[in-house]
């Protein structure tokens, strides 16, 4: 494909629609056709999916996570692939890796949230996911927590544990970045990755304000 597909992942908290909205910006300035969706929410088939799984009634673990795979198949195959073959630069706040971490993990359905992740999906992987990583007291949520953040909550430290464990299976198509840090320096931080992995892609790079990562792995 043509395009570019980064996707923002992390604990509850971390900052990730800030971020979007900082590198959106940055992208768009340098020229990009920039796509920003999320999931689940990126469709109207998706935002009805998100009320009935986030802010509805109890939802068995299973169910939610075919609630999830059946957003995300009509999510990518819709919006996201589409963007992508155009050219365009898609910004996605969560895939898959949140299933595996969430379901897989917390709701402990194993590895047959991934194997479903990757049917719906047709193998389609980020070409680099942003891991926004800190520890969870230190979260900034300014909202009310939805149905899965309240029943998950009590895992926060472990699902920070599989985020971080989910980048160092694949080093090359992860940045993990401390979230702890001042908003600027996050998004220089995010800029300075990105611009490097679009570059290695052949794309048009970024100007990089402030302190800057490795292009891959740990800051």
């Amino acid at each position: 494909m043509a395009g570019f597909f980064v996707v923002f992942e992390g604990g509850d908290g971390v900052g990730k629609t800030t971020q979007i909205d900082r590198l959106a910006d940055a992208l768009r300035g340098g020229g990009s056709d920039v796509v920003v969706t999320r999931e689940p929410g990126g469709t109207d088939l998706g935002r009805e999916l998100r009320q009935a799984i986030m802010h509805g009634g109890h939802v068995a673990p299973r169910a939610e996570a075919l609630l999830y795979a059946a957003d995300r198949a009509h999510h990518i195959a819709t919006k996201v692939r589409p963007a992508l073959e155009r050219g365009a630069v898609v910004v996605q706040d969560r895939y898959m890796d949140s299933s595996i971490v969430y379901q897989g993990g917390a709701r402990g359905l194993g590895d047959e949230v991934e194997r479903i992740s990757l049917w719906a999906t047709e193998g389609l992987l980020p070409d680099l996911t942003v891991l926004l990583d800190m520890e969870p007291a230190a979260g900034r949520m300014d909202r009310e927590l939805d149905r899965v953040e309240r029943e998950t909550g009590e895992h926060k430290s472990l699902i920070r544990e599989a985020f971080v464990a989910r980048a160092s299976l694949a080093p090359e198509r992860y940045v993990v970045v401390d979230a702890a840090q001042t908003i600027d320096e996050v998004a220089a931080d995010v800029r300075a990755a990105v611009s490097a992995a679009l570059e290695a892609a052949g794309m048009p790079g970024l100007p990089v304000d402030g302190l800057g990562v490795e292009p891959w792995g740990t800051p």
